[in-house]
């Protein structure tokens, strides 16, 4: 499972990189696309967080923050994520936590960690269609771009 979460979480990283890019490029102010891609971003900490038993992220799940913020966010998220990824050779185990508004649940760490990245996936896609309806244009995240980029038969 390690090779896959190293792959798995370098195309989230990477996904959300080229998302924040777009918007930084086209200059994205509206306040709807900014509150999805904060609210993506802000899940990596409150999983992480979780996941690694430390306190609640500092990051509101459906806050607002600036692309100067989200791009901060992204580069702590990302390197968070990854180190976790490179420390661990075991993710099959089960966490006990409270989610956000204070349900117990009890879930493996696998799931919860395909779920996260799954999870950015379905955001990041309404970011693409939020911007074309506010006549931006989207950038490509999927993860088969990721794959070609990676593999060298396309460009980054």
């Amino acid at each position: 499972m390690k090779d896959f979460f190293l792959r798995w979480y370098s195309y989230n990283a990477w996904a959300n990189r080229k998302l924040i890019a777009c918007l930084e490029q086209q200059q994205v102010s509206d306040e709807k696309i900014l509150t999805v891609m904060s609210h993506l971003l802000a899940a990596n900490f409150i999983w992480i967080n979780r996941i690694k038993g430390l306190p609640k992220s500092e990051y509101k799940l459906w806050g607002t923050y600036s692309l100067a913020e989200l791009k901060t966010m992204g580069q702590e998220a990302d390197k968070q994520w990854m180190d976790f990824v490179n420390a661990q050779d075991d993710f099959n185990r089960v966490l006990k936590y409270k989610n956000y508004v204070g349900d117990y649940y009890e879930t493996n760490v696998e799931q919860i960690m395909i779920h996260l990245v799954n999870h950015g996936s379905y955001h990041r896609g309404q970011v693409a269609m939020l911007l074309r309806q506010k006549g931006y244009e989207p950038v490509n995240t999927d993860y088969i771009t990721y794959d070609r980029v990676l593999t060298g038969q396309l460009k980054d």
